[in-house]
């Protein structure tokens, strides 16, 4: 038992400093989305399009910030498909709509059987798209975007030769649940998520966000859009994945400058949100068990382990004091990086402290999404799919 302590207490830091220095070197391999200087690709004809289903808080100020691109209008059309919506969605684009041709509203269809509702709605409005349009930006109906967003996407995809550009946006955390859970969810993300692999060009894994989506249309078109996809839950990544395995150039880079979003509004909205893509973000059932599970055993070590050494330095135990020093500098380092999570967010750095916690919830969260996918039954805004995994 001494030598369990012994190692025990030596192998804490180093696990704590090996995760952190696998954190921090996923930060800044996303490439960042700047305002690009040049006009060169002002010309190329593009469509957006914004699925939408009950989403009558948000989608108002997402139009207009996509009506107000610094973006010649001519060549820019923008494609709101309703979803069936059950709330005032339908009222509030027509009210936005008003005298304003370069914005079409569509009513999805009734959804087909074996399709999701997200992926029938971007087949629907990418099949609406004017027939010259070069490029499809699918986007969700909570992002907010900056005048420059659209022209520095498509300059960006047109210089690099990417086909598939997918933008990391900046998260507005307001409620409890939300400073709670997404800074952990991302740090999880960054702890087992090797960035340097998915992105290479010779791997068929992806990484994406169907919040913001810009797609070459002769690709998109190619390998059948998304009713190649049209069962899958993560349609995102579905989508990348099979572009990547046809040899389309998939990328996600860093939009925070230019893009903005407030995905949930709380445990209502934030828990079904997060459990219908777990499996799928964390690379199946197996692997997003073991995750979680060593998520929530390493967040409470964090506080235990020196009580543990405290405990032992106190009663004289020899060697331990000495270890007792290493294990408290492990320990801080860890919550030192919850904070600075914290910090980043712009939430209160309290926040920082209740990591322990959102791992628990973690575990829950976890138990859920497996249970949807093993009854393949994952509901998500008043419906329920079957949920194959990607």
């Amino acid at each position: 038992m001494e030598v369990f302590w012994f190692w025990g207490f030596w192998a804490w830091p180093a696990i704590v400093m090996w995760l952190i220095a696998r954190a921090t070197s996923q930060n800044g391999l996303l490439p960042t989305l700047r305002p690009p200087f040049g006009r060169e690709t002002a010309s190329k004809r593009m469509s957006i399009i914004i699925p939408a289903r009950n989403e009558e808080s948000n989608i108002e100020p997402c139009i207009r910030s996509l009506l107000e691109q610094d973006y010649p209008p001519e060549r820019l059309e923008l494609i709101v498909v309703d979803d069936h919506s059950e709330d005032r969605t339908l009222d509030v684009v027509e009210g936005v709509g008003r005298n304003c041709p370069r914005l079409k509203l569509l009513s999805s269809p009734q959804l087909p059987r074996g399709w999701v509702g997200k992926s029938y709605a971007c087949w629907t409005g990418a099949r609406a798209a004017s027939v010259d349009a070069e490029w499809l930006c699918f986007i969700d109906a909570d992002m907010r975007a900056a005048r420059e967003l659209i022209f520095s996407a498509i300059a960006v995809a047109e210089s690099n030769e990417i086909d598939l550009l997918s933008l990391a946006p900046r998260h507005e955390l307001v409620s409890f649940a939300e400073r709670l859970i997404i800074p952990c969810g991302l740090f999880c993300l960054s702890f087992c998520r090797d960035l340097r692999k998915v992105q290479s060009r010779s791997s068929f894994d992806a990484t994406v966000t169907g919040q913001f989506m810009l797609i070459r249309r002769r690709i998109y078109d190619a390998v059948g859009g998304h009713q190649a996809i049209r069962e899958y839950v993560a349609e995102d990544v579905a989508l990348a994945r099979l572009m990547k395995k046809n040899r389309a150039r998939v990328e996600l880079w860093d939009g925070k400058q230019l893009l903005a979003t407030r995905m949930y509004d709380g445990w209502k909205s934030l828990w079904p949100g997060l459990t219908k893509n777990l499996v799928d973000v964390l690379g199946g059932p197996g692997r997003t068990i073991g995750v979680a599970i060593a998520a929530f055993c390493l967040a409470w070590a964090v506080w235990l382990v020196p009580v543990a050494a405290v405990a032992r330095c106190a009663n004289g135990v020899n060697g331990d004091c000495i270890a007792m020093t290493a294990v408290l500098a492990g320990s801080a380092a860890a919550i030192g990086l919850h904070v600075a999570g914290a910090a980043y967010f712009d939430i209160p750095l309290w926040y920082g402290l209740l990591f322990p916690v959102a791992y628990t919830v973690g575990i829950a969260m976890t138990a859920d999404s497996i249970q949807q996918r093993f009854r393949r039954r994952v509901p998500w805004k008043g419906r329920v799919y079957p949920g194959r995994s990607s």
